[in-house]
């Protein structure tokens, strides 16, 4: 190698030799260096996702809600990871101090780029503090009329499912700033309905036929009477309510279920449910 090099060289050859053999200890340190880093790399990565899965265990076991373990796990492995960045870092000889305060600096310029993610992330902290929500609840998103089935609670955003299987992804402060309504919050909910009869029917005979098909759906609850009374008399029709209780994950197979039970029963007691018609007359001259 020597040889090669002094032929290449000439005169030069022993200053770059000698340049060579100065700069190949650094370079040997370097290297044994990033061996050592990726060596803690992969077993920190590795001690990281066992330490991440003992935490999720751990929260199983103590019941903790859905919500809250979506949330805080992805900050304890980010957290991890960063402690980890510093330790190699320091494998490098880099100062810790000096990487935090760089860090400190940028995350100023950073924050204020971000202003709507830190916001987010608030959000987030704010939903799983107060609990107007929790993973599973079905929810409505007073401002932009989304609803769903919560299905995350993530750092920055909240996803739903819908009822025909759409993901909508929520910015946590969006949620957190504005009016919602859970709507599963509560074991029980009514279901309300409105029919509208002729104003030839008899208003007795309809009420106690409507009575008798709310009170007798299976899916009302026992200790609560089924409500019927007229709600409007309309332009066209008297307005007729019902008013049942159930159980909140049977409330629209049970409002289903009552429109049809309450049609056929109107048909067959003859009485006449009005629609929206037009009549025209033709006059002749």
């Amino acid at each position: 190698m020597e040889a090669m090099i002094q032929r290449l060289l000439g005169k030069n050859s022993g200053i770059v030799i000698e340049w060579l053999d100065g700069l190949m200890p650094s370079i040997l340190n370097f290297l044994l260096q990033g061996l050592i880093a990726i060596i803690v790399y992969l077993v920190g990565g590795r001690l990281i996702r066992f330490l991440v899965k003992l935490v999720h265990r751990s929260m199983d076991k103590a019941g903790t809600d859905e919500g809250v373990k979506q949330f805080v796990t992805p900050l304890i492995k980010y957290g991890l990871y960063l402690v980890l960045i510093f330790i190699i870092m320091g494998l490098f000889g880099i100062a810790t101090t000096s990487a935090v305060a760089v860090l400190g600096s940028a995350g100023v310029a950073i924050g204020l780029a971000l202003q709507g993610s830190l916001a987010n992330f608030a959000g987030g902290v704010l939903i799983l503090v107060l609990k107007p929500f929790r993973v599973g609840d079905y929810i409505i998103e007073d401002t932009k009329k989304n609803e769903g089935t919560v299905q995350e609670i993530s750092i920055f955003y909240t996803k739903l499912v819908t009822a025909d299987n759409k993901v909508i992804v929520i910015p946590n402060g969006m949620l957190s700033n504005s009016s919602l309504t859970n709507v599963s919050n509560a074991q029980e909910r009514r279901v309300d309905m409105t029919v509208g009869i002729s104003y030839e029917a008899d208003i007795r005979t309809a009420k106690k036929l409507l009575f008798e098909v709310a009170q007798s759906d299976p899916a009302r609850l026992q200790e609560r009477d089924a409500e019927v009374f007229v709600s409007l008399l309309g332009d066209s029709s008297v307005d007729m309510g019902i008013r049942l209780w159930v159980p909140s994950q049977l409330y629209w197979e049970t409002k289903f279920r009552l429109a049809e039970n309450v049609k056929y029963a109107l048909d067959d007691a003859g009485i006449f449910i009005p629609f929206r018609q037009v009549d025209v007359h033709i006059k002749q001259e």
